[in-house]
């Protein structure tokens, strides 16, 4: 049968008040995608529950990737690193399994520290916001900084009178990816706002750190022997410990492609 004209104004009528409901409920998949859901259930002859249950899905399956994206982007990670993506071939001194098994999130859910202690090049940080965007995709508050840049932040914070604001900023996060630890000596007023921070998260939330130093060389970082001491314990206690190694994937990559240029 045609359809009349009064039929097409029902339909541009119907669009109309589908568009504003969905924007007053904050619908934007529904919004979108009515229409084209709405004539792949007439071709199938679908129900009107089936129907409902396919716009349904789809809204929530869209929210929920931008939840995730929402989460990893608030995390403020430099650049994206997955998991997925790490060579374990290159580095075989990485645990496989150990990271799988950690990309699952549970050890942030228990409050765990995660430290990944080894040279420049074997991987630390990609393993680092690796693990950080797996935890922030499972539904976690990630933040993302360096050791130098965190340091910096607390001392202006310091100065400003708000430290305990900012400290409770860290606080409130699921897990706190710290960055290059062990680069730079830090003076006593910055080791103690850092350990402030770690305090502040011991055995509550997790903190997963790299380092290119071995705990043992720490001291060179943070010169006042017992609060190393003190970082070191509230750092490892209950910890994942996973040694990166020595060899660099980087400088071998870098020394091959050379290699393969001269040949």
């Amino acid at each position: 049968m045609a359809r009349t004209a009064r039929d097409e104004l029902t339909d541009v009528a119907a669009d109309a008040a589908i568009d504003q409901a969905c924007r007053i409920l904050r619908l934007p998949t529904i919004r979108d995608r009515h229409g084209e859901i709405a004539a792949a259930a007439t071709r199938q002859q679908a129900g009107y529950k089936g129907f409902l249950v396919e716009l349904l899905s789809v809204e929530c399956d869209d929210r929920e990737a931008r939840r995730k994206a929402r989460l990893v982007r608030e995390a403020a990670f430099p650049r994206p690193k997955r998991i997925e993506d790490f060579d374990y071939a290159a580095n075989p001194n990485v645990p496989a399994a150990l990271i799988a098994t950690l990309a699952k999130g549970t050890w942030v859910a228990a409050g765990q520290p995660c430290c990944l202690v080894g040279d420049s090049g074997t991987g630390k940080s990609h393993l680092l916001i690796g693990l950080g965007t797996a935890a922030a995709e499972t539904g976690y508050r990630v933040k993302y900084t360096t050791a130098a840049a965190l340091v910096n932040e607390l001392v202006e914070a310091a100065d400003d009178k708000t430290l305990s604001r900012t400290i409770a900023r860290y606080g409130r996060v699921d897990l706190l990816c710290l960055d290059e630890l062990g680069y730079l000596e830090l003076d006593r007023r910055g080791a103690e706002l850092l350990f402030q921070v770690f305090t502040e998260r011991e055995e509550r939330a997790s903190i997963a750190i790299a380092s290119n130093a071995a705990f043992s060389e720490w001291t060179s970082t943070f010169t006042d022997p017992r609060l190393c001491a003190a970082i070191v314990d509230r750092l490892t206690f209950d910890a994942h410990i996973i040694n990166t190694g020595t060899d660099s994937y980087r400088l071998r990559t870098t020394q091959a492609r050379h290699q393969a240029t001269r040949t």
